[in-house]
């Protein structure tokens, strides 16, 4: 890919300077970080984010959600793929400034290539890289000796190397995002609310016909949770509408299992087994929240209105024990209204 031309006489003395030293540590360093970041990133499936693409997307989360609010739902949908795309030229720029000061550390490493070659400067070093990572072809910038022809294949392949998986990630996070929108459609078919969720679920007698859905939403929430531990970023692709956020769609089912456990009596309610693997599955879904730096929110959500269920003739427990349960569960609900808003959306959204 690169001229060699005949040998030319190195232009840079044989004893590097400090400064040399110096911009080839940083070279080193950031490209070490980057690809560090890259990899732990889109192929360590249990490691989820990187140090640097989490705390990035985080930051700027929190930072668009002050300056644009939680109610422009409409343009916090652009978040998400705004961020991946800033995810990756990060990426890329880290690795194209880690080449420059790697060639920096030494002048004589690329020289023009016509006669008389003299070393190029810092536009010639960064024109070098770009098309180098690149692949479009040679330049006007020669490498000059074996060490820098060497460095220059190196900066061709960890450019290939980084489009390639940024590609793969890039499906794949598509493919996790049409996901967590049909989890959240399924949810919201049965109810906007958990009360609507039940009584459009009661069939007079129990809930046993909840027990097919529970087992579909066990199995989606599965998924997800392994989806959302790979790809963190999922958090920050916000639904422009309720029924289309599986962060709404979360709290409304937990809800309705919550009232299904701790406020019905056992005999109306789901087979046990299915009910409880879908509390399983939700359970598992929130502790994927650390890893997205979301936090618990400071105060229990308020508790969910079984005089809706009872004005519909479903049995439930008194208002007294119920209560009672809620206080054992208050640190799960917290999650649940932190979930809710750090995607933008209150406790009267759902």
């Amino acid at each position: 890919m690169f001229r060699s031309g005949r040998a030319v006489r190195p232009v840079h003395p044989h004893r590097r300077p400090t400064l040399g030293i110096a911009w080839l540590v940083l070279g080193i360093a950031l490209l070490l970080l980057v690809f560090l970041d890259a990899l732990w990133t889109t192929l360590w499936v249990d490691g989820g984010a990187g140090p640097l693409a989490s705390r990035l997307t985080t930051w700027a989360w929190r930072g668009v959600l002050a300056v644009v609010g939680r109610r422009r739902h409409g343009a916090l949908s652009l978040f998400g793929p705004t961020i991946i795309v800033t995810v990756v030229v990060t990426w890329v720029l880290m690795v194209w400034a880690g080449w420059v000061f790697v060639f920096a550390s030494d002048p004589g490493w690329l020289v023009t290539g016509n006669e008389p070659q003299v070393p190029a400067g810092w536009a010639g070093r960064i024109w070098f890289v770009a098309y180098a990572m690149s692949t479009m072809g040679n330049g006007d910038i020669v490498p000059n000796g074996g060490v820098a022809q060497i460095a220059a294949s190196l900066t061709t392949l960890s450019g290939f190397f980084l489009a390639t998986l940024v590609i793969s990630y890039l499906l794949a996070v598509l493919g996790a995002v049409v996901a967590k929108r049909a989890f959240a459609g399924q949810v919201s078919g049965l109810g906007k609310t958990a009360e609507e969720f039940l009584t459009s679920a009661w069939d007079g007698e129990s809930f046993r016909t909840l027990d097919l859905p529970l087992n579909s939403f066990s199995g989606l929430l599965g998924a997800l949770t392994e989806q959302y531990l790979s790809f963190p970023v999922l958090q920050y692709y916000h639904g422009a509408r309720p029924a289309k956020s599986p962060a709404v769609g979360i709290v409304v089912l937990d809800e309705a299992l919550t009232i299904l456990r701790y406020g019905v009596p056992e005999p109306y309610r789901p087979n046990a087994a299915v009910l409880h693997g879908a509390r399983a599955g939700v359970r598992s879904y929130l502790e994927t929240l650390k890893s997205a730096f979301i936090d618990p929110a400071d105060e229990a959500p308020p508790p969910p209105d079984l005089g809706r269920l009872r004005e519909a003739g479903i049995p439930t427990v008194s208002d007294a024990e119920f209560a009672g349960a809620l206080d054992d569960l208050r640190d799960r609900r917290r999650e649940l209204l932190g979930l809710l808003r750090n995607d933008g959306w209150d406790w009267s959204d759902r």
